[in-house]
C-alpha cells in the first residue's frame, strides 16, 4: 500500500472495545469504516450507527459484501485464532486485541498463517502507547537512571465478569490483566529466563504476584487483581544504578524521575516531574501505528512476536502457581 492510500477497516466485536475503536478510526486520515459485525445485532447496530457504516452479524457475509483491507478484532481471546485464520486466509491483515490466544499453539498458528498469505498480524498491547510509559522507556533508554536492576508494577481494577470469569475463555487475571505489563517489562529489560508466581483467588476477587528474572538479571514483580475496591490503578516503578522512574495514576503528576545524588548518603534528588498530554487517547495512537505499518510496510513497536513472548511468560507463571515451583522459560516447548 502507498502512503496515502485509504485503508478499508472493519470492527469484529461491537463491545466496549469495539465501540472505542470505531470511536478511533471515524478520526483517522486515510481509514474507511466499510463495517462492523457482531452475532448480537442490539451491540452491531448503536456501534455501526457510531461510526456512520454498515451492521453484520456474519463474519462471512461482511467480507463478502465490504472485503475490508483490515480487521480489527475486539472478541473473547479464545474466538482469536478462529477469526484470525479467516482474515488471513482472504489477505485480510488482522489488528487483534490482546492476549494473541488462549494458547501458544494457537498464537504460533495465528502468526505461520498470517505469514503463509503475505499479511500483517498486530497484537494490541496498547500499554507501550499510553504517554508516560513511552516516557519511561525513554528514559531508561537513553540511561538516565543508568542500568536497570528492578522494577515494581501494579494494575488493579474492578471485577470485570461476564466471559472473563471462565479462565479457560480470558485466562483469569494474569492472562487478561497481567499480560499488559507483563509485554511492557520485556520492553525494557528484554527477555525473561526464569518465572515465579503467587496467586489467590475467591468468588469476587483475584489476584497475582509475578517475579520475573530476565536474562540480563534485572527482577521484576508485578501485581494484578481484579476485585479491587478502589479506582482503577497501574504503577510502575523502575530502578536503576543512577536513580529510579516512576509512574502512578492516582497522582497529581503521575510520572517523576529522581537521580541519585553524590554522596549517596544524600538520598534521591527529585531532578524531573512530567506528565506528558495526550493528543488523542492512547488507543487511537496505537491503531494509527499499526495502519502506518501496512502502509508504509515497516515494523511495529509491537509486534506479534512480542504478544507470543508475553503469553509465554503469563502461561509459564500459571504453571508456577500450579507448581509451587519457578519455571526456567528455557526449559519449555513452544507449542505448550
Amino acid at each position: 500500500m502507498g502512503e496515502t492510500h485509504t485503508v478499508r477497516m472493519a470492527v469484529v466485536g461491537c463491545g466496549g472495545m469495539g465501540r472505542l475503536y470505531v470511536r478511533n478510526y471515524t478520526q483517522m486520515p486515510h481509514v474507511k469504516l466499510v463495517g462492523v459485525c457482531d452475532v448480537q445485532p442490539e451491540l452491531a447496530n448503536p456501534v455501526a450507527d457510531i461510526g456512520k457504516t454498515t451492521a453484520f452479524t456474519s463474519f462471512e457475509e461482511m467480507v463478502a459484501e465490504v472485503m475490508p483491507d483490515v480487521v480489527s478484532l475486539c472478541l473473547p481471546t479464545h474466538l482469536h485464532k478462529t477469526f484470525v485464520v479467516k482474515a488471513a486466509s482472504l489477505g485480510i491483515h488482522v489488528i487483534c486485541e490482546k492476549p494473541a490466544a488462549s494458547s501458544l499453539a494457537e498464537a504460533q498458528e495465528m502468526i505461520e498463517t498470517c505469514r503463509a498469505h503475505g499479511v500483517r498480524l498486530f497484537i494490541a498491547h496498547v500499554v507501550r502507547f499510553f504517554p508516560s510509559y513511552r516516557d519511561i522507556k525513554r528514559n531508561v533508554d537513553a540511561g538516565v537512571i543508568g542500568s536497570l536492576g528492578l522494577i515494581h508494577t501494579k494494575r488493579f481494577g474492578v471485577y470485570p465478569g461476564g466471559w472473563y470469569v471462565d479462565p479457560a475463555k480470558s485466562g483469569g487475571v494474569i492472562m487478561d490483566l497481567m499480560i499488559h505489563d507483563i509485554d511492557y517489562v520485556r520492553s525494557l529489560a528484554g527477555d525473561v529466563s526464569t518465572v515465579f508466581a503467587m496467586s489467590r483467588r475467591t468468588e469476587n476477587k483475584e489476584y497475582a504476584l509475578v517475579t520475573l528474572r530476565f536474562n540480563n538479571g534485572v527482577i521484576a514483580n508485578l501485581e494484578a487483581h481484579w476485585g479491587y475496591p478502589g479506582p482503577f490503578t497501574t504503577a510502575i516503578e523502575v530502578t536503576g544504578r543512577k536513580g529510579m522512574v516512576r509512574y502512578h495514576t492516582g497522582e497529581v503528576t503521575p510520572l517523576k524521575i529522581w537521580k541519585n545524588t553524590n554522596p549517596p548518603t544524600a538520598g534521591y534528588q527529585n531532578v524531573s516531574v512530567h506528565e506528558s498530554p495526550a493528543v488523542h487517547d492512547p488507543y487511537y495512537d496505537e491503531l494509527l501505528h499499526f495502519i502506518e505499518c501496512i502502509q508504509q510496510g515497516k515494523e511495529a513497536i509491537v509486534t506479534a512476536e512480542d504478544g507470543l513472548k508475553a503469553m509465554e511468560i503469563a502461561m509459564a507463571a500459571m504453571e508456577s502457581i500450579r507448581s509451587g515451583m519457578p519455571v526456567q522459560l528455557e526449559e519449555r516447548g513452544s507449542g505448550t
